[in-house]
């Protein structure tokens, strides 16, 4: 049996990878056998009518990584011969994961048999960024994913069948993973790669999320809403008034503590004042996105340009190339 088996003779199963992590993850077993396990357990027996076990199946995220490692374990290797670099170095290496998730649509069998569930997916996948280690003269890069929209590198860490509309759904299932991401943050992995005891550490980065899921997972209103950027506070009538100037001014910590205003109402205000405070921040962030320019802000952006480019046009910048200050704004009104 399994259990019965040295740490020597575990190493050679298929799919057995030994590891630890120093200080032990918070909340999350010890134990480094397991497979893919069910995304809902430990809850009641039925979501909605629909049995709970066949709602969604996950890897432990931290098994999930190790599971990638191993299998770059030549990436690494190499990377440290390209850079000049000890084959026996310990680490720290410190590796970037891009995290993502998206709805995947209709997925009805119009004739399959089997439980009744819901008719729609959610996939949550992470991407191994960039691995590097320190060097004498800062970090040196030793693997960097060089097509990180491919569906090749983008490892499948859980699937539920649920909407991505149904936010109870969504935060039973992310939870748990949330939890354990948390956790990873904090701790070191030790893991064995090219026969030597390695040290990892992880940086994550919620990037892959469209506009729907950022406003899902950080808790802003939905898309119609007056506050139309996921970024900023900007409503939809300053930001038809200002196609120019836009920074990114909204984070996971100050969501947090807009829903814990919106949830006490500390000021005694009317529902549309506390609304007005909070920007639009009506349900508890779960998951911490990174904002990252979105396609609104490229079009806002690119219109700018253009704007400035047609600008140019009309005053013939090209007949005089040095114009002064006055002849521009000139051509800006015409």
């Amino acid at each position: 049996p399994l259990h019965s088996l040295r740490s020597a003779e575990k190493a050679l199963l298929p799919g057995y990878h030994c590891f630890e992590w120093k200080p032990p993850l918070k909340n999350v077993s010890t134990n480094t056998d397991v497979g893919i396990i069910d995304g809902l357990s430990g809850l009641n027996s039925s979501v909605d009518d629909y049995p709970v076990d066949v709602i969604s199946k996950r890897f432990r995220y931290d098994a999930a990584l190790v599971s990638t490692l191993k299998d770059m374990e030549e990436n690494i290797l190499e990377g440290l011969k390209s850079q000049d670099l000890d084959d026996y170095l310990t680490g720290p290496f410190t590796i970037v994961i891009k995290e993502s998730c998206d709805g995947m649509g209709d997925v009805s069998e119009k004739h399959g048999s089997g439980p009744p569930v819901p008719e729609k997916a959610v996939r949550f996948s992470f991407t191994i960024m960039t691995i590097s280690v320190p060097g004498s003269n800062g970090p040196v890069r030793i693997f960097e994913e060089a097509k990180p929209n491919s569906e090749l590198c983008c490892k499948p860490l859980c699937l539920m069948l649920a909407d991505e509309s149904d936010h109870e759904t969504l935060t039973a299932i992310l939870g748990p993973i949330v939890a354990e991401r948390e956790a990873m943050k904090t701790s070191d992995l030790l893991l064995e790669i090219g026969g030597i005891l390695r040290n990892f550490k992880f940086v994550f980065r919620g990037t892959g999320y469209d506009e729907k899921l950022v406003r899902e997972v950080e808790g802003l209103e939905a898309s119609g809403s007056q506050y139309i950027c996921t970024l900023c506070d900007s409503t939809r009538l300053e930001a038809s008034q200002n196609l120019v100037f836009h920074s990114i001014t909204r984070s996971h910590g100050e969501n947090l503590q807009r829903y814990e205003t919106w949830r006490a109402n500390p000021y005694h205000e009317s529902v549309e004042e506390l609304r007005d405070r909070v920007k639009g921040v009506s349900a508890k962030p779960f998951i911490e996105t990174l904002p990252s320019i979105d396609a609104l802000h490229c079009d806002i952006g690119n219109a700018a340009e253009f704007y400035r480019i047609f600008q140019l046009e009309i005053g013939e910048v090209y007949k005089n190339p040095i114009a002064n200050k006055e002849e521009k704004k000139r051509w800006a009104v015409t």
